[in-house]
């Protein structure tokens, strides 16, 4: 955002952050004990998307002169933050009004609107460039308005967030019963019902990963058996191209577990149908898996489009005796993250071969079973996407919103007469 100051509206002016900021140093506020609670205590807080790191029961040190601005001197990532605190990192700074006429959420969210990007340069950026970017500044009184009706948007998408790591949880539970008991059938056509299996009443056997109902197996993830092929994606990346119905995807474009098209390369007919003949092509129901960066990331390809994959994406391809959708909910288990720890190590690079992707352990119940677990689990993920889209909505309009009332294009001066 730029700021012409002969488009402003007649009683706004444009200002430097530097004037109505002033900033304090985090050396008080810092951590000693990085070993954090889950839940209880004190937040510890970055900027950054981790936002809180976890939960301190240090009792010194603890900021309490809110509300805040926090602010990465490196990245230039910015919360606001209304409640107490405690901080990780030195290169933090902590910003608060410098004076009576400065509403601090106003300024915050102009500052989410500036268009900075500090790049690769590893330097401080407060004192040197970012304290001198310009905002416009309205009187105080339609300073407030303008925060009250961003903050009602950002309330709601709180109350979305809320909701959505709700149903996280209840899936989290979910998976981790269906995935190792599993459900049981009982009575037969429209009086059928499934139960989750007990040990008290149903027969479990031990097996390397635990006891495991009777019927169970468990398969190496290569057993000819559950799949037929599993490999990954090109170890090149061919030149893109602008105009093409050809995709090739990475692990930056899986995105909630999507593939995210928009943030694709596209590639040429050619480059397609050669990296196709080296079978860097996911068919549909395939299961898509992560093996670079972050690993672990799983989907059911949908097929909808010509896709080809690099090197980061394993393709592993059920057999008729194995559900796709099955096969995704067990690779995301605990159980499996574990086998992947301890194949992993204590390599800084986080990756996974293909030859212990193929040596990963799952448990493999009948196939009516499989797809039942698949189903319930389904249930819960399409009222997470529901949530999730309606949340991305409300953002869409906060952006608008900010768009509009942050550079005076649209005026609440009649909100503030109603009153």
């Amino acid at each position: 955002m730029k700021v012409d100051k002969r488009k402003l509206p007649e009683d706004w002016k444009g200002v430097e952050l530097g004037e109505v900021l002033a900033y304090e140093q985090p050396n008080k506020y810092i951590v000693k004990d990085e070993q954090y609670d889950k839940s209880h205590g004190i937040p510890v807080l970055t900027p950054e998307k981790t936002f809180i790191l976890g939960f301190t029961q240090e009792h010194q040190g603890i900021y309490n002169n809110i509300p805040v601005i926090i602010f990465d001197d490196f990245t230039t990532e910015s919360r606001y933050i209304a409640f107490p605190f405690k901080l990780k990192s030195s290169a933090v700074k902590i910003l608060k009004s410098k004076c009576n006429f400065v509403n601090l959420y106003y300024v915050y969210n102009s500052m989410q609107l500036l268009n900075f990007k500090p790049g690769s340069e590893h330097k401080r950026f407060w004192i040197s460039e970012y304290s001198k970017f310009l905002i416009p500044f309205p009187p105080l009184p339609e300073q407030r308005k303008i925060a009250e009706i961003l903050e009602t948007i950002d309330n709601a998408i709180e109350k979305i967030d809320a909701i959505i790591e709700k149903y996280k949880r209840i899936k989290q539970g979910l998976m981790q019963d269906l995935l190792t008991k599993g459900v049981v059938s009982e009575g037969e056509g429209e009086s059928e019902r499934w139960r989750l299996r007990d040990e008290n009443i149903d027969k479990f056997k031990d097996s390397p990963l635990g006891r495991i109902p009777e019927e169970w197996k468990i398969r190496k993830l290569d057993h000819r058996e559950i799949t037929i092929m599993i490999t990954d994606g090109s170890h090149y990346s061919p030149q893109p191209v602008e105009n093409s119905e050809y995709y090739i995807v990475n692990i930056e474009n899986i995105i909630n577990g999507k593939i995210e098209f928009e943030t694709c390369k596209k590639i040429s007919p050619k480059d397609y149908k050669k990296l196709v003949s080296n079978k860097c092509n996911p068919k549909y129901r395939d299961v898509l898996f992560t093996k670079d960066g972050t690993v672990g990331i799983t989907l059911v390809f949908s097929g909808e489009r010509n896709v080809v994959l690099l090197s980061s994406i394993a393709i592993i391809r059920p057999s008729n005796c194995l559900d796709s959708s099955y096969l995704k909910y067990s690779l995301e288990t605990e159980q499996i993250k574990k086998q992947i720890d301890i194949l992993i190590g204590g390599s800084v690079l986080k990756r996974i071969v293909l030859k212990d992707i193929k040596s990963l352990l799952i448990f493999i119940p009948p196939l009516p079973e499989q797809q039942r677990v698949a189903s319930i689990l389904s249930q819960i993920d399409e009222v997470i996407e529901k949530e999730q889209a309606y949340k991305e909505k409300l953002e869409r309009i906060k952006k608008g919103l900010m768009e509009d009332l942050l550079t005076g294009k649209v005026r609440v001066n009649h909100l503030i007469e109603e009153e």
